[in-house]
């Protein structure tokens, strides 16, 4: 099997077209086309349709990606593996997830896991939550946090932890002094929402929508370190909960509890192994505690 042809299929895979992929790997479209087909060749399979300019996967190319993915990420792990044979060193705990996690759950849960195992190396990578599924089909990973659901195969969930979704306003707003609030207390005020590609977007709206009610989007941002940080500026309100909200923001921000209440879930994925890293139990146990602390403490400093 040629891996440069591997190579050209999972690029066109994701970019979605062969001059993404050609671009990527410094070759003429002409040469990315003959390594493809050398590819199709070889299996005797047709891994995507022909239309023009595109192509399109076949049911075939799609069943074959994942696969493809393990093979390259496989091979690619082979020099770091060495490295760790000649060096004797465990390898590091890999850890992926996406940003919304990261300084409320993931950081302090390193930390907490760097006390007790300072010899432990981590490896963080922060993706886009849309983007971690796919990210999870090369298994370069040892752990994955996300808020739930997630759409990964194979693989169930541990529930990390349970919350309510709350309202995130500065400690000077109007608002801030409510025990609770309600859609409807928020259709005059100023609205800081994430992108309508978010779990907690869609959640805010599918609430919106049953009650018959609208909020005017003042500002609208990617990522909730963004919202949370307006929010701290006086920008507006933010849909938050106390697990996601960075812990800095703890004595600026106030979080008051929408009623009725919307559920929402953060959990882990571990991948089925044979031999998993050493330290995903405890790191699992450590976000754990530090998602105790923050629904019944508060955020902690980190």
């Amino acid at each position: 099997m040629n891996l440069k042809s591997l190579k050209v299929f999972t690029f066109v895979m994701e970019e979605g077209s062969l001059a993404g992929a050609s671009a990527r790997l410094n070759l003429s479209q002409s040469a990315a086309s003959r390594l493809l087909t050398l590819l199709e060749d070889e299996f005797e399979i047709s891994l995507f349709h022909r239309d023009k300019k595109r192509l399109i996967p076949t049911p075939e190319g799609e069943q074959f990606y994942p696969e493809a993915l393990r093979i390259l990420s496989q091979v690619a792990e082979i020099p770091t593996l060495v490295g760790q044979i000649k060096s004797q060193t465990a390898p590091p705990m890999r850890i992926i997830c996406h940003s919304r996690v990261v300084n409320g759950l993931v950081l302090p849960a390193m930390k907490r896991l760097a006390i007790t195992q300072p010899e432990l190396r981590m490896k963080l990578d922060i993706h886009p939550r849309r983007d971690l599924t796919r990210r999870t089909l090369n298994g370069l990973f040892d752990i994955c946090v996300s808020t739930l659901p997630l759409p990964i195969e194979d693989i169930e969930p541990h529930v990390l932890a349970s919350t309510h979704l709350h309202v995130a306003v500065s400690r000077e707003h109007h608002l801030a002094d409510k025990e609770s609030l309600a859609l409807r207390d928020l259709v005059q005020e100023r609205y800081i929402a994430l992108d309508q590609s978010t779990v907690l977007r869609h959640l805010v709206d599918q609430e919106l929508a049953r009650k018959g009610l609208s909020l005017t989007v003042a500002h609208e941002v990617s990522v909730a370190a963004a919202a949370h940080r307006l929010v701290e500026m006086g920008l507006g309100f933010a849909f938050a909960d106390p697990i996601a909200l960075d812990p800095e923001l703890a004595d600026k921000v106030s979080l008051i509890p929408l009623s009725p209440a919307a559920r929402i879930e953060f959990g882990c994925f571990i991948p089925n192994s044979d031999r998993p890293h050493s330290a995903t139990t405890a790191f699992e146990t450590a976000m754990k505690e530090v998602c105790r602390m923050r629904l019944t403490d508060g955020p902690e400093d980190h």
